[in-house]
Protein backbone atom coordinates (compact mmCIF):
# COMPACT_ATOMS: atom_id res chain seq x y z
CA UNK A 1 0.00 0.00 0.00
CA UNK A 2 1.51 3.49 -1.00
CA UNK A 3 1.64 6.35 1.93
CA UNK A 4 -0.83 8.20 -0.33
CA UNK A 5 -3.02 5.22 0.26
CA UNK A 6 -2.79 5.85 4.30
CA UNK A 7 -3.60 9.20 4.11
CA UNK A 8 -6.23 8.56 1.42
CA UNK A 9 -7.96 6.18 3.11
CA UNK A 10 -7.19 5.91 6.77
CA UNK A 11 -6.44 10.08 7.52
CA UNK A 12 -8.81 11.25 5.51
CA UNK A 13 -11.53 8.51 5.86
CA UNK A 14 -15.27 9.46 6.96
CA UNK A 15 -15.22 9.29 10.65
CA UNK A 16 -17.84 6.68 12.29
CA UNK A 17 -20.10 7.32 9.07
CA UNK A 18 -20.73 10.73 10.09
CA UNK A 19 -19.79 12.46 6.64
CA UNK A 20 -17.01 14.30 8.53
CA UNK A 21 -13.54 14.32 7.57
CA UNK A 22 -10.00 15.67 8.63
CA UNK A 23 -9.71 19.28 7.32
CA UNK A 24 -6.02 18.07 6.60
CA UNK A 25 -3.45 15.31 6.64
CA UNK A 26 -0.11 14.06 6.35
CA UNK A 27 3.25 11.44 6.50
CA UNK A 28 5.98 13.25 6.79
CA UNK A 29 9.84 11.55 7.68
CA UNK A 30 11.68 12.74 11.09
CA UNK A 31 13.30 14.22 8.41
CA UNK A 32 11.01 16.54 7.44
CA UNK A 33 10.39 14.67 3.63
CA UNK A 34 6.65 14.86 3.13
CA UNK A 35 6.02 11.27 2.02
CA UNK A 36 2.25 11.59 1.63
CA UNK A 37 -0.07 14.13 2.22
CA UNK A 38 -4.27 15.69 1.63
CA UNK A 39 -4.35 18.69 -1.09
CA UNK A 40 -4.98 20.82 1.70
CA UNK A 41 -2.32 20.29 3.86
CA UNK A 42 0.21 23.20 4.69
CA UNK A 43 3.47 23.71 3.70
CA UNK A 44 5.60 22.67 6.91
CA UNK A 45 8.54 24.82 7.32
CA UNK A 46 11.67 23.18 8.41
CA UNK A 47 12.12 25.38 11.83
CA UNK A 48 8.58 23.93 12.14
CA UNK A 49 9.70 20.60 11.92
CA UNK A 50 12.25 20.63 14.01
CA UNK A 51 10.24 22.36 16.98
CA UNK A 52 7.86 19.53 16.61
CA UNK A 53 10.84 16.81 16.71
CA UNK A 54 12.62 18.81 19.57
CA UNK A 55 9.00 18.37 21.56
CA UNK A 56 8.60 14.59 21.46
CA UNK A 57 12.68 14.68 22.46
CA UNK A 58 11.76 17.25 25.21
CA UNK A 59 8.25 17.24 26.04
CA UNK A 60 6.97 20.42 27.53
CA UNK A 61 9.28 22.07 24.65
CA UNK A 62 6.50 24.31 22.26
CA UNK A 63 4.37 24.74 25.53
CA UNK A 64 5.64 28.40 26.01
CA UNK A 65 5.31 29.14 22.19
CA UNK A 66 2.78 27.60 20.81
CA UNK A 67 3.21 24.49 17.74
CA UNK A 68 3.80 26.01 14.57
CA UNK A 69 2.39 24.05 11.56
CA UNK A 70 2.34 25.94 8.29
CA UNK A 71 2.61 29.41 9.79
CA UNK A 72 -0.78 28.38 12.04
CA UNK A 73 -0.20 28.84 15.70
CA UNK A 74 -1.82 26.28 17.30
CA UNK A 75 -2.03 25.88 21.72
CA UNK A 76 -0.69 22.74 23.04
CA UNK A 77 -2.27 20.70 24.95
CA UNK A 78 -2.17 17.09 26.72
CA UNK A 79 -0.21 14.39 24.59
CA UNK A 80 2.40 11.44 25.66
CA UNK A 81 5.88 11.89 25.78
CA UNK A 82 7.49 10.62 22.14
CA UNK A 83 4.29 9.37 21.40
CA UNK A 84 1.38 12.30 20.50
CA UNK A 85 1.39 15.95 20.53
CA UNK A 86 -1.83 17.49 20.46
CA UNK A 87 -2.48 21.33 19.76
CA UNK A 88 -5.91 23.49 20.03
CA UNK A 89 -6.59 26.71 17.53
CA UNK A 90 -10.09 28.48 18.14
CA UNK A 91 -12.97 25.43 17.17
CA UNK A 92 -10.11 22.81 15.37
CA UNK A 93 -6.83 21.68 16.21
CA UNK A 94 -4.51 18.97 15.42
CA UNK A 95 -2.57 15.53 16.37
CA UNK A 96 0.71 14.58 15.47
CA UNK A 97 1.86 10.82 16.30
CA UNK A 98 5.27 9.86 15.81
CA UNK A 99 6.16 6.57 14.91
CA UNK A 100 9.58 4.70 14.57
CA UNK A 101 10.25 6.66 10.89
CA UNK A 102 7.35 9.17 10.26
CA UNK A 103 5.01 11.58 11.72
CA UNK A 104 1.23 11.49 11.08
CA UNK A 105 -0.45 14.73 10.93
CA UNK A 106 -4.64 15.65 11.22
CA UNK A 107 -6.10 18.45 11.44
CA UNK A 108 -9.31 19.18 12.16
CA UNK A 109 -11.74 21.72 12.55
CA UNK A 110 -15.55 21.42 13.72
CA UNK A 111 -18.14 19.62 13.45
CA UNK A 112 -14.76 16.76 13.89
CA UNK A 113 -14.27 16.74 17.78
CA UNK A 114 -10.74 16.30 19.11
CA UNK A 115 -11.31 12.65 20.22
CA UNK A 116 -12.46 11.69 16.93
CA UNK A 117 -9.50 12.83 15.44
CA UNK A 118 -7.25 11.67 18.01
CA UNK A 119 -8.56 8.35 17.51
CA UNK A 120 -8.28 8.33 13.61
CA UNK A 121 -4.57 9.41 13.57
CA UNK A 122 -3.51 7.23 16.80
CA UNK A 123 -5.24 4.15 15.24
CA UNK A 124 -3.46 4.41 12.36
CA UNK A 125 0.34 5.38 13.83
CA UNK A 126 -0.31 2.26 16.23
CA UNK A 127 -1.06 0.36 13.34
CA UNK A 128 2.34 1.53 11.31
CA UNK A 129 4.41 1.01 14.78
CA UNK A 130 3.41 -2.31 15.27
CA UNK A 131 4.99 -3.17 11.87
CA UNK A 132 7.99 -1.06 12.76
CA UNK A 133 7.49 1.42 10.59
Amino acid sequence: MSWQTYVDEHLMCDIDGTGHHLTAAAIVGHDGSVWAQSSSFPQVKPDEMKGIMTDFDEPGHLAPTGLLLGGNKYMVIQGEPNAVIRGKKGSGGVTIRKTAQALLFGVYEEPVTPGQCNLVVERLGDYLSEQGL
